[in-house]
């Protein structure tokens, strides 16, 4: 592919930022398909994925897809695997990513579709903060549903608490706080911030077990970002991992001397600065109008002498 194709493929961004998945080619099948679902047949429309199939009937085992959000073009990202489903022709697939095909044939209850789904599932649990009762999303959690609906009881392959240290808790901004150690690293976040918003705040940074959310500007904390506290990220994190200011504690359960701040043991706080508008493209605006203003103001300035305004 010539670069000058590929770059006809990119969606234009309003700032210069580093976008989070917006090129991402269609996963979806190019036309109608008719899709055997448990036994049963039902029709997507084009673009569909087996995922959509799955939720279009009535399933013999529960297939949860942590990581897609079926609003907003976000995903599919394929990341948690947590929806395996067998088909005939390829085995077992991520029912979100693998298009749908007519003809094709897909079971939910098969033994390795299952295994699958569990170990996935155990390992998304193994790497999360499962204190639940001290979460602001203690009873909307994607990732709790999940658990609930499969039974399960322990994560095979241990639990966060099993760690030495959390990661501290980033309580800077005004809007929205931040709690790394239950973040999934499903990309909603940033395909929303920067593909849906495009404000370019957020991105995924390192590598293997100390990958986690981070700034497109290298700031240490929300506060010192460009975060414009649109909420959007909030608003499709499936777990706590980003909660709304305000109501981070509203549904938690009250223990005394265990909150939600002091279970992961350090909380960066907000340093009480009132900062201007966030994005360096906006700041550069208003900076050019305060000078313009300030060139264009005919009125002298009056000293506060107590001389009523006079000039000497």
């Amino acid at each position: 592919m010539s670069s000058d194709h590929a770059h006809d493929d990119v969606p234009p961004l309003t700032e210069e930022i580093a976008p989070g998945t917006a090129a991402d080619p269609s996963v979806g099948g190019a036309e109608r398909a008719t899709v055997t679902v448990d036994g049963t047949t039902t029709t997507v429309e084009a673009g569909a994925t087996l995922l959509d199939a799955v939720e279009a009937v009535e399933t013999d085992d529960y297939v949860p897809a942590l990581c897609n959000y079926d609003r907003q073009e976000i995903g599919p990202r394929s990341e948690c695997r947590t929806c395996m489903v067998e088909t005939e022709r390829d085995g077992i697939v991520p029912a979100c990513s693998h298009p749908a095909e007519d003809g094709m044939t897909i079971r939910t209850d098969a033994e390795a579709a299952a295994e699958a789904r569990d170990v996935n599932l155990d390992l998304v649990l193994s790497n999360h903060n499962l204190r639940c009762t001290t979460c602001g999303k203690n009873g909307r959690c994607e990732l709790q549903d999940a658990a609930i609906e499969q039974e399960v009881e322990e994560p095979r392959y241990g639990v966060l608490d099993d760690r030495e240290e959390y990661e501290p808790l980033d309580d800077t901004s005004s809007f929205i706080q931040i709690d790394r150690n239950k973040c999934i690293l499903c990309n909603r976040c940033v395909e929303a911030c920067n593909d849906v918003q495009v404000e370019g705040v957020l991105r995924m940074e390192g590598s293997g077990q100390d990958t986690r959310i981070g700034f497109q500007s290298d700031a240490e904390t929300m506060e010192d970002s460009t975060c414009v506290s649109c909420g959007h990220c909030a608003t499709v994190c499936p777990t706590g991992s980003l909660v709304e200011k305000g109501i981070e504690d509203a549904s938690t359960i009250p223990i005394p001397g265990f909150t939600q701040k002091n279970s992961v043991g350090k909380t960066m706080e907000s340093s009480g600065q009132t900062k201007g508008p966030m994005t360096p493209k906006k700041r550069a605006e208003t900076a050019d109008d305060a000078d313009s203003s300030a060139d264009s103001d005919p009125t002298p300035h009056v000293p506060d002498d107590g001389s009523g305004g006079e000039w000497p």
